[in-house]
């Protein structure tokens, strides 16, 4: 609902942002951009290098959490082929050993997921922040009215995406 929310709000002042924006073009020469937040994710330099960053930082553990599954994957697979010659009394103890190695990989796979997301995120908005930076010095230097970073439909000509891209990967000068 709290999202739900705030979209609608976002919507309100987007209309409310263009509706201006429509009766300031009418009055005078209104300069309006688009930039893809998704495209510098995606494009940049800065972001592939965060990524690139991530994967180092959490490689070990990935492997760690691999190793765990293939491990209860094993145990689970020479448990079903061994279960008709073992005692109850084994089975019981092999089926105890297996949920308690279930358990143990669900965790880590949990945390190692938390901490990858936290990361990311983490790094997603340093790359957003020079980004945007770097958005404000092209809005500036080339007198642009109003940069929008999310809209449901623009016109390629107002997309300037590719210019703050090779702006930032420039360095942001």
């Amino acid at each position: 609902m709290k999202s739900t929310l705030r979209e609608m709000l976002r919507h309100g002042v987007l209309a409310c942002v263009l509706g201006c924006a429509t009766a300031a073009m009418a009055a005078q020469d209104f300069k309006i951009g688009f930039v893809s937040t998704d495209r510098i994710f995606r494009d940049s330099t800065a972001a592939k290098a965060a990524q690139t960053k991530l994967e180092q930082e959490f490689a070990r553990r990935e492997r760690e959490v691999e190793t765990l599954g293939t491990q209860l994957r094993t145990a689970s697979e020479k448990f079903e082929k061994d279960s008709p010659t073992l005692s109850e009394s084994q089975r019981t103890t092999r089926q105890r050993q297996l949920v308690e190695m279930d358990r143990e990989f669900q965790r880590k796979r949990r945390e190692f997921q938390e901490d990858l997301n936290q990361r990311k995120n983490e790094e997603l908005q340093q790359v957003l922040e020079r980004a945007n930076r770097v958005i404000k010095q092209v809005a500036e230097a080339e007198k642009y009215d109003l940069i929008l970073q999310e809209a449901v439909y623009i016109n390629p000509k107002h997309d300037i995406t590719e210019k703050v891209i090779n702006t930032l990967n420039a360095g942001g000068k």
